[in-house]
C-alpha cells in the first residue's frame, strides 16, 4: 500500500511557499511550518489560509508552531493532502482541453413548468471546443483559481500559445516576480496581464524588459507603493495599473514626487487605507493621467494645489523645472465611499484644467472628461447632513456623469435654478457672505435670468419665487394604500412639508394614516425622505415638475 505522504513528499513544501487544499485550487495559503506536531505521528505541514476559514492560529496545545494572520486561519495539513500547483500549460489544457464526461453531460438539464427534467443540448460545443484547443491561435486565455504555480519548462509557453495577448492568472499560486518574468518573457505580443491574488514576494527581481505590455492588473498581491516604483523600470508602455486591496496607505517614490510612469493614463488605488490628500499630490505631475479611481479609502478633504504647494513637493527637482499643470489631463475623479464631508472639496474640483472642460478630443474622438464619484461619502448624503445631487450638480460646473449616472442638459438646467432659489430662500446676508459659501450662486442667477424676490411690487414672472406656483406631481407607493392614479397639483413654493402631508391625507383620503413625503431625483438611485415638516419647498430647492413619493409611516 503505497504511503499516504509520499504523494507530496514533506521536502517539496517550504516556509513561504504557497500552496492549495488537494482538489480545491480556490482554497489557498501560504506554508508557515513543515514538521512533527506533539502527539501526532508523522510530518505535518502548518498553513496560514488566505480566507482565514481553519481551526487556529498557529498554536495548538499550548505550544506554538507559527504565527497565522487570523485567530482561526491556520491548520495541520498532511502533505498529500496539499497540492503544489501545476505549470501555466497544465493549466492551459485543464481549462482548455479538458472534455465532459457522458455522465456529467446527463446532468445538465433545465426544470419545466411541470416540474420535469428536461436535458440540455449544447449547440455548436464540439465548434467552440476544437477552436478553443487550437492554443496557437489563442490571443486571450483566462487561467484563474487553477492552482497554477510554474511557468513550467523552458520555452514550452512560447511553443504553446505564441500569439497571446491578453492573460488572467488571478487566484493561482504565483509569487516570485521572476517566475512572472519568464512567463512574459515567452508571450512577446502580451499587452495585459492580470495577477491579482497572487501573493506576490516584496523582492522584486527577475523581471525583464516587456515593452509591449501596457495594463498590469495587482489587485490583492500585497505589494506596496516601492515595488511598485521598481516595477516601472521595466514596463515603459504601461498604460493602466490597478492596485486595488493592497492597504496601501502612503505613496512613496524614489523622490519627493512621482515621476516615469510616461504612457499612464489609468491608475487604480480603490479599496485602499490613503488617509491624506497629499499622498494624491504627488501624483499630480504624471502627465498622461487621465482617470484616477480613489474610491473606498479614507480621504477626509481635497483640495487643488496652488503654485507655492506644488513648489515645495518639486523641492527642486531639476527634471520638472518646467512642470505641468498638476493633474493637466485628469478628466474621471473617482472618490466614492472616503468620509469627505466639507463643501470646499465639493467646490475644488472645479480648479482641475480638464474637469473644467465639458469636451476633449482624444483619437480624433470627442469623450466625457467629467466623470466624478462622491457617492457614499458623508457630503453627498442627505441623510447624514450631506446635500442632494441637484446641489452637487450645480456646485460642479460641468460634471457630465456624477455617481455614475449621466447628467443631462435638461438635469442641469433644472438643478442649477432649484439651487439658485435654494440659496436666495436662505441667505438674505451680504454679497460677499454668499460669494464665499455659495461661489457660483452669482454666475447662475445671472445666467438663468432668476431677478431678486420682489414681494411688494406685486410683479409676476415665471422666475418670481415666493407669487410663483409650483407643479408637482404626487405619486402614492404605499402598500396598504393600494392603486391611486398620479396627481399633478400647482401649489405655492412657500408649503411646508408639513402642509403638504396634510393635503396630500385630503387629496388621496388616507383615513387614519400618517404620510411620509419622499422627493424622487433624476439620476439618484433612492428618493429623498422629506422629514423636516417646517421646511416649504421653496426651502428645499423643489422645482417645477418634481415628483413626490407618498409612502405610509412603519
Amino acid at each position: 500500500m503505497q504511503n499516504p505522504d509520499s504523494a507530496n513528499s514533506p521536502a517539496e513544501f517550504r516556509l513561504g511557499q504557497r500552496v492549495h487544499s488537494a482538489g480545491d485550487p480556490g482554497r489557498v495559503g501560504t506554508v508557515k511550518y513543515v514538521g512533527p506536531v506533539q502527539g501526532y505521528s508523522g510530518t505535518w505541514v502548518g498553513v496560514d489560509w488566505d480566507n482565514g476559514d481553519a481551526k487556529h492560529d498557529g498554536a495548538l496545545d499550548g505550544r506554538r508552531y507559527f504565527q497565522a494572520h487570523a485567530a482561526k486561519s491556520g491548520s495541520f495539513v498532511r502533505p498529500h493532502n496539499l497540492s503544489a500547483g501545476i505549470s501555466l500549460v497544465q493549466a492551459l489544457l485543464l481549462r482548455y482541453r479538458s472534455t465532459t464526461s457522458k455522465e456529467e453531460e446527463d446532468e445538465m438539464y433545465v426544470l419545466s413548468a411541470s416540474n420535469r427534467r428536461v436535458s440540455v443540448q449544447l449547440v455548436g460545443k464540439e465548434k467552440i471546443e476544437n477552436k478553443l484547443s487550437r492554443f496557437e491561435e489563442l490571443t486571450a486565455a483566462s487561467l484563474s483559481n487553477l492552482g497554477l504555480s510554474s511557468p513550467g519548462a523552458p520555452f514550452e509557453i512560447c511553443s504553446v500559445v505564441p500569439n497571446l495577448k491578453e492573460l488572467d492568472l488571478t487566484g493561482n499560486l504565483l509569487s516570485e516576480w521572476k517566475d512572472v518574468g519568464t512567463i512574459c518573457e515567452q508571450l512577446p505580443a502580451l499587452a495585459a496581464l492580470n495577477l491579482s491574488h497572487n501573493l506576490m514576494a516584496h523582492d522584486v527581481t527577475g523581471l525583464p524588459l516587456l515593452v509591449n505590455l501596457r495594463v498590469l492588473v495587482l489587485n490583492n498581491t500585497g505589494i506596496t507603493w516601492k515595488e511598485v516604483e521598481i516595477i516601472r523600470y521595466s514596463l515603459p508602455a504601461l498604460e493602466e495599473i490597478h492596485l486595488m486591496g493592497n492597504n496601501l496607505r502612503s505613496i512613496t517614490p524614489t523622490s519627493s514626487i512621482v515621476q516615469g510612469f510616461d504612457h499612464l493614463r489609468l491608475l487604480n488605488l480603490e479599496d485602499n487605507c490613503i488617509a491624506e490628500w497629499d499622498e494624491i499630490l504627488k501624483l499630480s505631475q504624471l502627465r498622461r493621467l487621465e482617470q484616477l479611481h480613489l474610491n473606498k479609502n479614507h480621504l477626509k478633504h481635497i483640495f487643488y494645489p496652488d503654485s507655492d504647494t506644488i513648489h515645495q513637493l518639486l523641492n527642486g527637482i531639476e527634471s520638472l523645472e518646467k512642470s505641468c499643470r498638476p493633474f493637466q489631463n485628469l478628466h474621471c475623479l473617482l472618490l466614492g465611499g472616503n468620509k469627505i464631508d466639507d463643501l470646499t472639496s465639493v467646490d475644488s474640483l472645479n480648479s482641475f484644467p480638464m474637469l473644467k472642460l465639458s469636451k476633449m478630443k482624444f483619437n480624433d474622438t470627442f469623450e466625457s472628461v467629467q466623470d466624478i464619484r462622491l457617492s457614499e461619502n458623508p457630503i453627498a448624503d442627505p441623510g447624514r447632513g450631506g446635500i442632494p445631487r441637484f446641489v452637487l450638480i450645480a456646485r460642479l460646473s460641468k460634471v457630465e456623469i456624477l455617481n455614475g449616472s449621466e447628467v443631462s442638459p435638461r438635469e442641469r438646467k433644472e438643478s442649477e435654478i432649484r439651487y439658485v432659489r435654494l440659496v436666495m430662500s436662505k441667505l438674505h446676508g451680504n454679497p460677499e457672505e454668499i460669494k464665499q459659501l455659495h461661489p457660483r450662486f452669482s454666475e447662475l442667477k445671472e445666467f438663468h435670468g432668476i431677478e431678486d424676490e420682489r414681494p411688494l411690487t406685486g410683479a409676476a414672472g415665471p422666475q418670481k419665487m415666493s407669487s410663483g406656483l409650483l407643479s408637482i406631481n404626487l405619486k402614492c407607493i404605499g402598500a396598504s394604500i393600494g392603486e391611486k392614479p398620479l396627481l399633478t397639483k400647482k401649489l405655492p413654493a412657500t408649503t411646508t412639508i408639513g402642509k403638504l402631508k396634510n393635503l396630500c391625507e385630503s387629496f388621496f383620503k388616507l383615513k387614519s394614516m400618517k404620510p411620509r413625503l419622499f422627493l424622487q431625483e433624476e439620476g439618484s438611485p433612492m428618493p429623498i425622505l422629506l422629514d423636516d415638516e417646517m421646511a416649504s419647498l421653496m426651502d428645499l430647492g423643489i422645482g417645477n415638475e418634481s415628483t413626490i413619493l407618498i409612502d405610509e409611516e412603519s
